[in-house]
């Protein structure tokens, strides 16, 4: 039995991009080979989908339970018992024969409305500790697709259901070959991103950090995304001090900034970091402190220790980050070597991975 004898496939996703952009690459993925998909998603999801006219999308609002408010906690549990009403009616009209729930609480009203009605589903990780909602799902999953098989926080006694995939990332990232540093060229280009919400941190911190180097002729150009109500500060700033800068807000194409980059100063949400390492482009990874779990920390220093990326915490920012700058100003060849490092990465067979796994959950 062929793996798209799967004929109505629903994909249930958070709504941030690190959750968003997986989605709607595994559901072009099935589209492409045949399936017909369903994405569910929330108002914040749907802001990055909306332009892509392809794709059948419902809207489920659903909350998170996590929290210490208790009455934060009651309203959470109607939105939640609301979501999966809404999320059993749906699937009783679709009629997936599977169910992929990409984490988020988005995800959650979804696989246990799968789970009331016997429908599999399998959940994806792709964070180096397990979240909140895939936790929970995991003994009524068939399956957990993981990025990293150096995953934490997953009960021993369900170990067996984990199947380590790899990243699943656009086919657009896998295939891009990126110009080579040009090391005659002492200007250093840097790409400020701060994932699908932007950090506003960033556009407080950075500008500072970019006029000290500056101010030590260390020759930058700026690409940076920012908060709509930061740009007009931020181009009075670089004005002033004479920088070749680009502002702009969210953009789903990247690839044109990677082009042109040599650094990428980021948070360390998996997506990104993954990404980037599959681009094979080096990177300074700045977790957001108050991360679930701290979970961004922790991937962070994973990407550290394999040499993937370097790691800065925010607390730390003025003064490492500048150092940074100045030590690969002096020596681009560090840029290289850490493109050497990551060109041993790849993610292209994520795609087949999935593949080989769904067949065995049929044959099974």
């Amino acid at each position: 039995m062929e793996i798209m004898s799967y004929k109505e496939i629903i994909i249930a996703t958070g709504g941030t991009g690190g959750h968003i952009f997986p989605a709607y690459s595994l559901a072009r993925y099935f589209i492409k080979n045949g399936s017909s998909v369903n994405i569910i998603t929330d108002n914040r999801g749907m802001k990055f989908l909306k332009n892509f006219k392809d794709l059948k999308i419902e809207i489920i609002n659903s909350e998170t339970i996590f929290k210490k408010n208790p009455i934060y906690i009651i309203y959470s549990f109607i939105i939640v018992f609301y979501a999966i009403i809404r999320s059993f009616i749906f699937l009783l009209k679709v009629k997936p024969k599977i169910v992929f729930g990409m984490g988020g609480y988005s995800s959650f009203p979804v696989c246990l409305a799968a789970k009331m009605l016997r429908i599999p589903f399998i959940i994806y990780e792709n964070n180096l500790v397990i979240g909140k909602a895939n936790k929970f799902l995991l003994p009524f999953a068939k399956k957990m697709f993981v990025s990293y098989s150096e995953l934490e926080g997953v009960n021993e006694k369900y170990k067996l259901k984990i199947a380590h995939i790899g990243n699943i990332v656009r086919d657009n990232i896998l295939n891009f070959n990126k110009k080579n540093i040009d090391f005659k060229n002492k200007q250093i280009s840097i790409l400020v991103l701060g994932g699908s919400q932007a950090a506003k941190s960033f556009g407080e911190i950075l500008p500072d950090i970019f006029e000290k180097c500056m101010a030590e002729e260390i020759v930058i150009k700026i690409y940076q995304q920012c908060l709509s109500s930061q740009k007009e500060n931020l181009e009075k700033k670089y004005k002033s001090m004479k920088v070749e800068y680009e502002l702009f807000n969210f953009t789903e194409n990247l690839l044109y900034y990677f082009d042109k980059t040599d650094l990428v100063i980021t948070r360390a949400g998996s997506s990104m970091m993954a990404e980037l390492l599959n681009c094979k482009i080096p990177f300074v990874s700045v977790p957001f402190p108050y991360a679930a779990d701290n979970h961004q920390l922790k991937n962070a220093k994973f990407f550290e220790k394999k040499g993937y990326s370097f790691l800065i915490e925010e607390h730390e920012i003025g003064v490492k980050l500048f150092s940074l700058i100045k030590s690969i100003y002096k020596d681009k060849n560090l840029l290289n070597q850490m493109i050497n490092t990551q060109g041993a990465y790849s993610d292209k067979l994520v795609f087949k991975k999935i593949k080989d796994q769904i067949k065995e959950l049929i044959n099974d």
